[in-house]
């Protein structure tokens, strides 16, 4: 079986015009963010599950660590940060969003006006995003099943002289081992969403000990009613990729991260949606692909390499294929939008942070991502091992396994990472996908 080489093809990804309107709504939010001091805003810097509906609703501006990071990535631009965070001391292992992160924080204090640091007053450096980022003046930890989380957070209160005000929220892992554990439901499911909630609680007491002000809970409502709204017609528009040839592709959907994410609850996170969907049904109903020829449909389990978004979908168009769905971009980011109650949204909220792909147990996980490969009609799997996220790859073999056995899907492993390109090995990518295509060509070939 001969499979062309993805380089040697001249086919490209069709990308959706929607994408440009994305990438405006992602700069404009960072502009104002690097305004906030010098208008007098508040700023959080948090990690992990998005509580940034809780800090809008509060009146203030907030950083999420992970979003800085895939930002400065895509941009090309991580590394003075990565860089710094090594001469700080953290080595290359570590989880490259923290790395990255706390790379930020060394850059944000070595550029300010007292800084006695050896970098140059005209630094590059300096006029660098990473150096951009506003001082925390508070820090919230809410990380699912990472104990990097909590401890990067801690590192960041250290480095910070241990003057900022943290609150650390924590989120149990649902194991699911008792026979009344269900995805979403049973006793224990239900015992950590209460669990959670109380935090979330106390987590606005923090905020109002720091604000001085009490809480607007109306104002929470309101915006979970957008960012709930948007969410519905993101889950409307993946379910339309179902269509043969898929309109849009995984990667077409981490680019859809930041609208649920981290950017502000309100009408502009609706309208993209519903300028993203109408884009897709256009395509569904014209027959136009994310890959000019689609002979192939994937499933990509592993966090997006930040720095290779467009290559890899050109990479992967070449090969005539499509990744359809991933469960980094279809198992989180308030997918589970049915349990948000917007007269009551701490316990909708807590539940679609405590179904984080990373959050359930093994059994449920890989059930989830047979639901996806069936409901997509896919081919094969692509397991993407970040090679510094544990949290996220320490499961693959279990779901080469349980979704290969279950399935028949072909597999191809191989390495990389969210936001450090050196890890990436070009060749190995190639030949590991070849030999996955050439398997899921024998497979039909048997079939026939």
């Amino acid at each position: 079986m001969n499979i062309a080489v993805a380089d040697q093809q001249i086919k490209r990804a069709n990308r959706l015009k929607a994408t440009k309107l994305n990438n405006r709504m992602v700069t404009d939010y960072w502009d104002d963010l690097f305004k906030a001091k010098e208008e007098g805003r508040l700023v959080c810097w948090y990690e992990g599950v998005a509580i940034n509906p809780i800090l809008q609703a509060a009146d203030i501006a907030w950083c999420h660590g992970e979003a800085m990071s895939a930002l400065l990535a895509a941009r090309n631009e991580e590394g003075p940060a990565q860089e710094a965070a090594e001469e700080f001391g953290y080595d290359r292992e570590l989880c490259s969003y923290a790395r990255t992160h706390i790379g930020c924080g060394v850059l944000t204090q070595n550029s300010t006006p007292e800084s006695v640091s050896d970098l140059p007053r005209d630094s590059e450096v300096r006029k660098g995003l990473a150096a951009r980022v506003p001082a925390p003046d508070m820090i919230i930890s809410a990380y699912p099943f990472c104990s990097t989380g909590q401890q990067w957070d801690d590192m960041l209160y250290r480095q910070f002289g241990k003057k900022v005000p943290i609150f650390n929220i924590s989120l149990p892992w649902i194991w699911g081992n008792k026979p009344s554990a269900k995805y979403m439901s049973g006793p224990e499911y239900r015992e950590a969403v209460a669990f959670l909630v109380q935090q979330l609680r106390e987590c606005i007491t923090f905020i109002e000990g720091i604000t001085g002000k009490k809480f607007d809970h109306d104002r929470l409502r309101e915006i979970m009613g957008y960012i709930k709204r948007a969410a519905e017609i993101k889950v409307e528009a993946m379910r339309l990729c179902k269509a043969k040839p898929s309109p849009a592709s995984f990667f077409e959907w981490t680019n859809s991260i930041a609208p649920v994410n981290f950017l502000p609850g309100g009408p502009d996170i609706v309208n993209y949606f519903e300028i993203k969907k109408a884009e897709i049904q256009e395509r569904v109903d014209n027959g136009v692909g994310s890959a000019p020829v689609e002979k192939y449909r994937l499933f990509w389990d592993g966090i997006m390499n930040w720095n290779k978004i467009g290559w890899l979908a050109d990479k992967f168009a070449g090969y005539d294929s499509c990744i359809v769905a991933g469960r980094y971009t279809h198992m989180g980011f308030w997918h589970e939008t049915e349990v948000i109650d917007l007269d009551d949204p701490l316990d909708g909220m807590a539940q679609n942070y405590l179904t984080c792909p990373i959050s359930i147990s093994a059994p449920q996980m890989v059930d989830k991502i047979v639901e996806h490969c069936e409901y997509y009609e896919l081919d094969g799997l692509i397991l993407h091992g970040a090679r510094t996220c544990r949290a996220f790859s320490y499961p693959q073999f279990l779901i080469a396994e349980g979704v290969g056995k279950r399935l028949g899907l072909p597999v191809a492993m191989f390495e990389g990472d969210m936001v450090d390109e050196s890890f990436y090995k070009d060749e190995l990518v190639n030949s590991r996908v070849e030999a996955m295509l050439e398997q899921i060509e024998a497979r039909r070939a048997r079939s026939m």
